[in-house]
């Protein structure tokens, strides 16, 4: 059976706090590693074929991962932050350096992209959530939290190696009737 993927450029970012919560709350419910996934993708901005090709020794005891992301070929840099840190020694105590971080349980190696969508997606619909979700929505949500904290495109623009601050703004569902609504209220 072929699972239908919603393609990235339509999917949307989790933008709910609370969704999060609940869906963290579900997939730990199924597993520790659905939902360590899920924590992991929206902890790092990195996109889902990065994610499920790394080991337990890509993570352990380092500071920042190191990653050459599948699609642009390019070495990526990611700090690991104290929250993420400790996710990642909880998940892989006993696990072995040379095991894959999200192993399938069909076989010796990783899950497949179609089951890392199949395992958002559902728990996504169990908590209610309606808008288009995929893989790429741990990406974009990564994006738009980081955004909304740090209001600095220009550093997420560079963390995703887009081309301009307007494409960033677009890949995380900023839209031009929500920069509308913020300037409703400005006034100097």
């Amino acid at each position: 059976m072929r699972v239908k993927q919603t393609g990235s450029n339509v999917v949307e970012p989790i933008r709910d706090k609370e969704k999060i919560q609940l869906v963290k709350e579900v997939l730990l419910h199924q597993s520790y590693r659905n939902y360590f996934l899920f924590v992991f993708g929206i902890n790092s901005g990195l996109r889902i074929s990065d994610i499920i090709q790394l080991k337990v020794l890509d993570v352990r005891s380092v500071d920042y991962l190191k990653v050459r992301e599948k699609k642009t070929k390019k070495v990526r840099r990611i700090k690991m932050t104290f929250s993420l840190r400790n996710e990642i020694d909880k998940y892989i105590r006993s696990m072995a350096d040379s095991d894959y971080l999200f192993p399938s349980r069909k076989g010796q190696g990783p899950i497949s992209r179609v089951q890392a969508w199949k395992i958002i997606n559902d728990a996504a619909r169990e908590v209610g959530i309606k808008d288009a979700i995929g893989t790429h929505t741990l990406r974009k949500t990564f994006g738009y939290h980081f955004y909304q904290k740090t209001k600095d495109v220009a550093m997420l623009q560079k963390i995703y190696g887009h081309a301009s601050p307007s494409v960033t703004l677009r890949y995380i569902g900023i839209s031009d009737d929500m920069l509308d609504e913020a300037l409703d209220d400005f006034a100097l």
